[in-house]
């Protein structure tokens, strides 16, 4: 505690301070004084002060009066007012000081409840700033489930990682900040869940519209096919030029068409992206892509039927098997476009090649049902337009492409099968006969479709006519050219193995024409008609014509892969070769009927007067040659002609000759020579009315065998050199034999048994 010497020493300071202050800072320097006074208790003692002060300053004022008492006087009034002030201020002092300390009192009261004001604001402003950072956790959690219920998972998501790295942050102090903390894996569970959910709702839609979109990109394909054709048809170079390959998709950029968005099919995949985002997000990202290509695996499965038809209406069946295995491959390609870190390419190639080998499978086990060439060609057609919609897609369709092979090997087959029954119809049904023409658009459409050249030109025709064929060749023909164009058929529009198509379409043919018309044209030679024999010879003619023109049609048909290689047909050989054989056969009937006319023969070599006209047999045998040369062999070429008459005649001289050398004949006079004579120069000058000095040279040795055994000198025969010049062509053995036959002895008619005349024919010794 400061002790009374220090607390006037101090007021002794102040007192200075204010007698040294000027007036004007006389009561700013005396106010604090007295302040300071009043607050230390020292009011009386600054009384004091003041009154030593006063009487000091009385003592120099009189003395300062004395020596001057106007002066003093003057003074002393003024000093006598200055107290009367002084007296007057140090009242107002006293109520000052008074007044000063109540308000010190209530400051400090006031300060007092300041304090305490300031820190219940404080705590006030902590709850409040507390209950706002709680009220914005809770409304942006609360704001995470409206999302979620507005099925905005994504937006949901972010806030709720916004909640949990930000807010949350800020009020880790509070309980609330734990409990939020443990619902954000319930939360993320549960957007998860809904995110799945609309993903499952998607791929649901997608795989029910799968089926309707590959009808939309099949319906594109068919499209882009037309512009092909018809700028192929603009520019035949074009025609080089397959769908799908570099310069069609460059010729069809200006179709723009979209087969996942279009005016008919939408498809959003906005869900699948939302979902990608979102498991990426809560670091899920190979969870998801394995429940998603589970998901996948599933629809592909469900897509898959258990089996199908193809004999139903334009196959639709297969249709829409393909149709929504085209619709599922088209959206998986689109999302491992889109999405490339869920969907991998061996992914959607594993998915594509598992639904080609079940679909083809699914073919394979139906294929046995269809037994008809067009139902197999339209199935081809629905595969071909798949394969080419998928190429489009890059999909790999080699596999699609082996099995057009085998759907190849069965619609030749059911074709083969087909047009074998009906060559074998047409060739058992046939008449055998030229065919009859009455109408001049008849005679066209035959010429049209056969190969054959008339050898007369249309305006020199007269209807009724007659071609030199039967009615079964132009019939052939036409299924022939049928036959040609549906194998072709098979190639339209898409088939990689051009070259399988023209060597099976080779032998398909080559085996119809040999087994199917050239063997059962062979199979009818055993006819004994003429007539019917004659005509398989002509149509084998004109077939062989046909083989060959086929050899350059096949090779003008024939696939660029191909080309340059030269076509024969092994039925071409056996036509030609079997023509010898129809050859033979008319050899042999000729010669049949021949051997009967001869057989017929009733010379009598022991004749009692020379026959004056020539034997029945041989004007029946002449006539008979005229006759099969002017009607049945009308229509055969002429050279044939020519050797079946070289033939004949060889043949009947030989039989001829063979009838004065049989062993029943044991004599010969010379009448029964003269009539055999006489019916050789009868034969002989028929021959010379032919027109054809060869076929004279057939009666040569019959001829010069009659002279020898006519010879007055048959000695002659013995002599090389004049047997050469004579009778060259007279057979060494059989000309002795003649001569050792011949007798001078001519009985006399009376004496002539009735049975002699028959003694030739049946045999009877003389």
């Amino acid at each position: 505690m400061p002790s009374p010497l220090e607390h006037r020493s101090e007021l002794d300071y102040a007192m200075q301070q204010v007698l040294l202050a000027t007036d004007s800072e006389y009561i700013n320097q005396l106010i604090p004084a007295i302040k300071d006074a009043a607050k230390g208790g020292h009011g009386q003692q600054l009384l004091q002060s003041l009154s030593q002060y006063t009487g000091e300053r009385e003592s120099e004022i009189e003395r300062i009066c004395n020596t001057n008492h106007q002066g003093f006087v003057t003074s002393v009034n003024q000093l006598l007012h200055v107290r009367e002030r002084t007296v007057s201020l140090t009242s107002e002092i006293l109520e000052l000081n008074s007044s000063i300390q109540s308000s010190t009192e209530k400051l400090a009261e006031q300060k007092k409840a300041l304090v305490e004001s300031r820190g219940v604001r404080q705590n006030i402003n902590e709850a409040t700033r507390a209950l706002r950072d709680c009220l914005e956790v809770l409304c942006l959690a609360n704001q995470v489930h409206d999302l979620l219920g507005r099925k905005n998972h994504f937006s949901a998501l972010r806030s709720l990682d916004e909640l949990q790295n930000v807010h949350l942050k800020e009020i880790t102090q509070y309980k609330l900040a734990e409990l939020i903390q443990k619902s954000v894996p319930t939360t993320e569970r549960l957007i998860a869940e809904a995110v799945m959910t609309d993903l499952n709702t998607w791929l649901f839609r997608v795989r029910e519209s799968s089926q309707f979109l590959g009808e939309v990109a099949f319906y594109h394909t068919e499209q882009r096919r037309t512009r092909q054709k018809d700028r192929a048809e603009t520019s035949t170079y074009l025609n080089n030029f397959k769908l799908n390959s570099a310069l069609e998709l460059v010729s069809d950029e200006i179709e723009e068409f979209s087969i996942l968005d279009n005016e008919d099919v939408q498809v959003d995949f906005t869900p699948l992206f939302e979902c990608i985002h979102i498991h990426d997000a809560l670091g899920q990202t190979e969870k998801f892509r394995a429940e998603y290509a589970t998901t996948r695996r599933q629809q592909k499965d469900l897509l898959m039927p258990a089996t199908i038809t193809l004999l139903d209406a334009e196959a639709a069946s297969l249709s829409e098997l393909l149709e929504g295995i085209a619709g599922f491959a088209i959206v998986e390609r689109a999302t491992m476009k889109k999405a490339p870190e869920l969907r991998s390419a061996v992914d959607v190639d594993e998915l594509w090649n598992s639904m080609c080998q079940t679909a083809i499978a699914l073919i394979s086990n139906a294929l046995h049902e269809v037994e008809n060439a067009e139902v197999l060609l339209k199935i081809k057609g629905v595969i071909a337009l798949f394969i080419q919609t998928m190429d489009s897609w890059n999909y790999p369709v080699r596999a699609l492409d082996s099995f057009l092979l085998v759907l190849f090997e069965k619609y030749a087959e059911l074709l083969k099968r087909r047009f074998s029954d009906d060559f074998q119809e047409i060739v058992s049904t046939d008449d055998y006969m030229p065919m009859a023409i009455s109408k001049l658009d008849e005679y066209d459409k035959v010429v049209n479709v056969s190969w054959y050249m008339p050898d007369k030109s249309r305006e020199d025709l007269h209807f009724p006519c007659v071609l030199p064929f039967s009615q079964m060749y132009p019939l052939c023909c036409i299924d022939i050219r049928n036959f040609l164009n549906q194998f072709y058929f098979f190639s339209d529009d898409h088939f990689e193995h051009s070259r399988v198509i023209d060597e099976t379409l080779k032998t398909s043919l080559d085996e119809l024409l040999s087994e199917k018309v050239c063997r059962s044209l062979v199979e009818r030679l055993s006819s004994q008609y003429l007539g019917q024999i004659v005509q398989i010879l002509i149509n084998l003619e004109h077939f062989e014509v046909a083989c060959q023109e086929l050899e350059q049609l096949l090779v003008a048909a024939r696939s660029t892969a191909s080309a340059g290689e030269s076509i024969v047909l092994k039925s071409t050989k056996e036509f030609r070769d079997n023509k010898k054989t129809a050859e033979k056969r008319i050899f042999e009937l000729v010669n049949s009927k021949i051997d009967d006319l001869i057989g017929t023969a009733e010379y009598d070599w022991m004749a009692p007067t020379p026959e004056t006209e020539p034997s029945n047999y041989m004007q029946t045998l002449t006539r008979y040659l005229s006759n099969i040369m002017n009607s049945v062999l009308l229509g055969l070429p002429t050279e044939i002609k020519e050797l079946i008459y070289f033939d004949a005649l060889s043949h009947a001289a030989t039989m001829i000759l063979s009838l004065p050398l049989s062993p029943e004949v044991k004599r010969i006079n010379p009448n029964g020579v003269a009539a055999l004579a006489k019916d050789i120069r009868y034969l002989t000058e028929f021959v010379d009315t032919l027109g054809n000095p060869i076929l004279r040279e057939n009666l040569d040795e019959l001829q010069q065998t009659v002279m020898l055994i006519q010879a007055e000198n048959s000695d002659e025969f013995y002599d090389v050199s004049t047997r050469n010049k004579k009778y060259g062509r007279v057979d060494a053995i059989n000309g002795p034999r003649l001569l050792e036959k011949l007798t001078n002895v001519v009985q006399s008619p009376a004496k002539t048994d009735k049975f002699t005349a028959l003694s030739s024919r049946f045999g009877i010794k003389s």
